[in-house]
């Protein structure tokens, strides 16, 4: 009863009206965007042989962007079909790739074909949606107009007034009313909306299709926000070492140096060996705190232990941990991890539970990695992080939004992993319930 009422109601549903009215509104721009879509090549045909030609040509080819987002607005608008858009242009240097950039953008020519294909299936679905709506409509209401109808002569000389369905077949008595009535009333309730909404969403399909992002300019605009994230990661660690040196490091070696100044102009004033010793002292002790403060630093940057496997940096990582960690990597075992994502699975794990420790409130962590197969000939190394606290982890839905309710500041740690993974085609997945108990998987292919 469920279908049926949905089927008998869809013909006065907000959806079935919208998708008619979507129809209307591409019979309006399908003309002009195909006279569009024609004009494009054949420009680029005409004025190939100029300089200035091919520039026109390109910024056409570029403007079909506007006309792609102009329907993706359309579909978004009446039909509540949010369609992605394209990565932005890509600037390009110099003339001669500027001029290339333009001629060649993907996302403009995909969007003249859209145009090119979608107006034959407007100009089919308004012209059928709207028939078997007025064609609906009119056999409802026969019986009030057919007296209006010219009189027709039928082969026995009779004469009738009514819609002639056949040779000698005329709507003139109230069963053939009737009938007409329920072959209309029918048509309206179970062929036009299902016509009309089939139509609209076919129009909704070659939007996803063609003016959507594609996987290529997705994974170009991912491995472009990569490289601008790991570079902004490396100016941070530089300006951090910067600075590590200069308060750290230099002053104290400032201070080593003066002090041995001040021990050498004792020696030649004759001050007695005690206070000599006592300053040289002083001076040897800031150095050793020196060199204890570099070697710090270059752990930091780099931590031997890497060199050492996957497992053993884990088990550091684990030891180091004020929470009791679980460790459990036996699925490594016989495997040979790749020294690169030895280092971003270390660092990433290290942000992890430095997360667990400050924001989840855990008692317990848990830490099992393991690798599986991404295709015949590829393997990915997986680490999942367990905890037992409060949840309420994720990722940050916008720049600005870097807190979540329940587990404070967690946003900005996670996108730092999310994005050191994301540069060799990683993945972050974060099952946090609030209450938790907390699941993250890194997933990195070991051919990163």
């Amino acid at each position: 009863m469920t279908y049926l009422a949905a089927a008998l109601l869809s013909s006065f549903s907000a959806r079935t009206w919208r998708s008619y009215g979507y129809l209307w509104v591409l019979l309006l721009v399908a003309p002009f965007a195909l006279a569009y879509a024609l004009l494009v090549p054949s420009l680029l045909a005409g004025l190939a042989i100029t300089l200035v030609g091919l520039f026109v040509a390109g910024w056409l080819v570029l403007a079909a962007r506007g006309w792609g987002a102009m329907y993706r607005a359309l579909a978004r608008g009446i039909l509540h079909d949010d369609t992605p858009a394209p990565p932005p242009v890509r600037a390009h240097g110099g003339f001669w790739a500027t001029m290339g950039g333009n001629l060649g953008d993907a996302t403009g020519w995909r969007a003249l074909l859209f145009m090119f294909v979608s107006f034959p299936v407007a100009i089919l679905g308004f012209v059928l949606s709207t028939s078997l709506l007025a064609a609906s409509f009119g056999a409802m209401t026969h019986w009030l107009w057919s007296w209006s109808l010219p009189a027709q002569r039928a082969s026995d000389g009779t004469w009738h007034r009514g819609a002639s369905l056949g040779p000698d077949w005329f709507v003139d008595t109230p069963v053939r009313h009737l009938l007409l009535a329920l072959a209309g009333l029918l048509v309206f309730l179970f062929v036009w909306p299902w016509i009309t909404r089939g139509f609209a969403g076919l129009v909704v399909l070659l939007t996803r299709g063609l003016l959507s992002p594609t996987a290529g300019s997705l994974r170009v605009a991912a491995a472009e926000t990569a490289r601008r994230a790991t570079v902004e990661d490396a100016e941070a660690r530089l300006s951090s070492i910067e600075r590590n040196l200069h308060d750290g490091a230099q002053a104290r070696l400032v201070s080593v140096a003066m002090k041995v100044g001040d021990a050498r102009d004792m020696l030649l004033t004759g001050s007695s060996t005690e206070d000599v010793a006592e300053v040289l002292a002083s001076a040897h002790s800031d150095a050793k705190g020196t060199i204890t403060e570099l070697r710090e630093l270059t752990r930091g940057m780099r931590p031997p232990v890497l060199d050492s496997g996957l497992p053993t940096a884990l088990e550091t990582l684990a030891s180091r941990s004020p929470l009791p960690v679980k460790l459990q990597t036996g699925g490594l075992e016989g495997v040979e991890v790749p020294t690169p994502v030895v280092t971003i699975v270390y660092f990433a794990v290290a942000e992890l539970l430095t997360n667990a420790v400050k924001h989840a409130a855990a008692t317990r962590i848990r830490i099992e990695a393991d690798t599986r197969e991404l295709d015949r000939r590829h393997r990915a190394l997986t680490v999942d992080v367990f905890d037992d606290g409060v949840g309420g982890a994720a990722l940050p839905t916008g720049a600005r939004d870097r807190t979540h309710t329940g587990r404070a500041h967690t946003g900005t740690g996670l996108l730092g992993v999310a994005d050191r993974l994301s540069g060799v085609e990683g993945t972050l997945t974060i099952d946090s319930p609030h209450g938790g108990p907390t699941h993250i998987r890194i997933t990195v292919p070991m051919r990163a």
